[in-house]
């Protein structure tokens, strides 16, 4: 007992001394912390990613109040992503390395012993909820309520449409998929993106005078894109072509919603001591009830399901007035696994990181000099798998066979090499020059520290 209380209080000690950099300021208070999780946004797809042909004030408003990321990845696709920003850890060591599809298999999804931002929050003294998409599980012990979160609104599934509630997910047969805190409601007609700002701004007034955690889990622009007439009419006045005049329209509607929600902050008096953490869970979709794409890659190969950096490269940023100088730019790689364990500094939680992937970006967000704290990073998906090493990159198996997908990759070697500080693209496969770079990254990914131990 006497050895775990001295490790609580040079931890504190530690975070405390962190804390007190030139960036970061040390709050007496504890923070709010809002996690705002975009849905199948592109690559570039905010003006300040270098959208031209967008409207996005608002998300670039929140960019720029404190740190962006122009090296932030995720999963190809949304509940390994959603998984590894609950845990900490990557979808291979979780076991959810491709969409769950809990409803036709009622096992699958975050295994309950997993230990969720949501229960790290709580069992800070925080009142914590979700309002949006869940996607890790529908079965009772696996929804929101059973991990961590006081309050869950939203489906439990994937693909939603957001005025019937119905999802589609699975064999493309439909099902109502509407939830308030385990029991399903009714709201038929409404706009799905207009509730889970109402239900947002009642966490926020109930809750203005306790620490809460909020995980604003959007399905935009997640098709099926149903932007708001006034977007439909902007966009196709500009002369938008189609199918992007439709993705646009979702986007900026969906911009008008987070311009809603940071409103409401200021109002409650909450701006200036909550921390918000806005990322998106993956590359554009091109699948067919994505109208085959709508939304871009910039200059990076690629999309959803894609282990080209289209698919996993996103959009993410970190605001605190309180706390973070606004108007930064960070060039370092970071994932998604990264924001448990940095929230968890940022709000001097005692976190258990010896089993956990992320990484505390603290030494980051105080020095825009100093290294990246992820010298390697491996994904899977499918048959697909890939692991970078600095600005070296190996895609083994980047062909997407299944139905959905478009531009598939057919060569006759598994290997794709590349550099990326040279060839960002990824135009120009190296694998046949630096035969030994492959083989060293190949070891790198098959000594993965997974669950299972089977590349230990």
């Amino acid at each position: 007992m006497i050895i775990k209380q001295l490790k609580n209080i040079i931890s504190l000690i530690i975070i405390s001394v962190l804390l007190s950099g030139l960036c970061i300021a040390q709050n007496s208070e504890k923070p709010n912390v809002i996690v705002i999780l975009t849905d199948d946004q592109g690559s570039i797809d905010i003006n300040c990613y270098g959208a031209l042909d967008l409207y996005t004030p608002n998300m670039d408003k929140l960019v720029a109040s404190g740190i962006k990321f122009t090296q932030f990845y995720a999963a190809p696709v949304c509940s390994p992503t959603r998984a590894s920003i609950m845990t900490g850890k990557t979808p291979q060591k979780i076991g959810i390395t491709e969409v769950v599809r809990s409803r036709e298999f009622e096992n699958k999804g975050l295994a309950s012993e997993e230990y969720t931002m949501a229960e790290m929050f709580k069992n800070a003294g925080y009142r914590t909820a979700i309002i949006g998409k869940w996607h890790l599980g529908s079965s009772k012990e696996k929804q929101p309520n059973a991990q961590g979160f006081d309050h869950a609104f939203g489906p439990l599934n994937g693909g939603f449409d957001n005025y019937s509630h119905s999802s589609y997910y699975t064999n493309g047969a439909n099902y109502h998929d509407l939830y308030l805190n385990g029991e399903e409601i009714y709201r038929d007609g409404e706009f799905f993106p207009n509730l889970m700002l109402e239900e947002a701004e009642r966490f926020l007034e109930i809750n203005k005078s306790n620490p809460f955690f909020l995980y604003y889990a959007l399905n935009v622009p997640h098709y099926p894109y149903q932007g708001t007439k006034k977007w439909l009419d902007y966009y196709n006045d500009k002369g938008v072509e189609y199918p992007r005049n439709l993705y646009a329209a979702f986007l900026s509607t969906m911009d008008d919603n987070i311009g809603s929600l940071h409103s409401k902050l200021e109002s409650l008096g909450l701006k200036e001591n909550t921390i918000i953490v806005f990322q998106s869970d993956n590359g554009f979709s091109n699948e067919q009830r994505a109208h085959g794409g709508g939304g871009s890659s910039g200059p990076y190969r690629g999309h959803k399901g894609s282990l080209f950096e289209g698919g996993i490269r996103v959009p993410a940023a970190i605001s605190w007035p309180k706390g973070i100088k606004k108007g930064q730019v960070r060039n370092q790689m970071a994932v998604v696994a990264d924001w448990m364990p940095t929230l968890a500094d940022l709000c001097a939680i005692e976190l258990n990181e010896s089993n956990l992937d992320g990484k505390s970006l603290l030494p980051i967000l105080n020095d825009p000099q100093h290294e990246t704290l992820h010298n390697t990073f491996c994904w899977e998906y499918q048959v697909q798998k890939a692991v970078r090493s600095g600005n070296w990159k190996l895609l083994i198996n980047p062909v997407i066979k299944d139905r959905f997908y478009k531009n598939t990759i057919k060569q006759k070697s598994p290997y794709f090499l590349v550099n990326l500080k040279d060839d960002i693209g990824e135009t120009t496969n190296l694998a046949e020059n630096y035969p030994e770079k492959v083989k060293e990254l190949e070891a790198i990914f098959n000594k993965q520290d997974i669950r299972n131990n089977k590349r230990k």
